[in-house]
């Protein structure tokens, strides 16, 4: 009998886990699929447009394509006109790790004024990286450069921030290739529900910084 009454308390734990998984996924792809644009001519002007980090380099050693897209994608905002100012937010918790450094050189080395690169070294996670957007930065408009999986997800953390933000999705990664990150993205989505539920802050804030005009 007890273990009976296991496996159906297990069984109804997995189903709840499915369906605040679902909820979630679904929450947010809907209230973020207005502000998604795929092509550089049609998405609107912002002033700041926020580069969301991730590592140069997969754990074998070779190029993370997550991370040349997004290179290529905010690249291509800068030349096109459509921000003028780069925000780039990443992780840098670790001396010989900073996401935002190797970002800013790769883009410099694309042709991108380094005058108009501002890091922020305290993106530790997406919702670190929006909040501080405006806590730290003072946005209440803002581009995402990213995947569209990622996009959607920040999109929804700028709405409960105040901030109107759109996204611009740099090219996706095959699905296998992209096998682990999707399925973390299905578990991080579901963190940010519990992040506005429990009163998450970032880890670090501090003094804020001015964006010039």
């Amino acid at each position: 009998m007890r273990l009976k009454k296991i496996f159906k308390i297990s069984v109804a734990l997995i189903l709840i886990s499915v369906a605040a998984i679902l909820i979630c996924d679904s929450v947010i792809k809907n209230s973020s699929k207005d502000f998604l644009y795929n092509d550089v001519t049609s998405i609107p002007y912002n002033k700041v447009g926020l580069l969301l980090g991730t590592s140069k380099y997969t754990s074998n050693g070779y190029t993370n394509l997550y991370y040349k897209y997004r290179i290529e994608g905010a690249t291509q905002l800068m030349n096109a006109g459509k921000i003028k100012y780069l925000i780039i937010s990443g992780d840098n918790r670790k001396k010989n790790y900073n996401e935002p450094k190797m970002m800013r050189t790769d883009l410099i080395n694309a042709g991108i004024d380094s005058t108009k690169i501002i890091l922020d070294y305290a993106g530790f996670r997406t919702f670190d990286s929006v909040v501080r957007a405006r806590e730290v930065f003072g946005q209440e408009t803002l581009t995402f450069i990213s995947q569209r999986f990622h996009n959607e997800r920040a999109i929804y953390i700028a709405s409960k921030e105040d901030i109107m933000a759109m996204g611009f999705n740099v090219s996706d990664v095959h699905a296998n290739y992209g096998f682990k990150t999707n399925l973390r993205e299905k578990l991080a989505r579901v963190k940010v529900f519990l992040d506005f539920m429990i009163g998450t802050q970032p880890k670090f804030l501090g003094n804020k910084i001015k964006i010039p005009d």
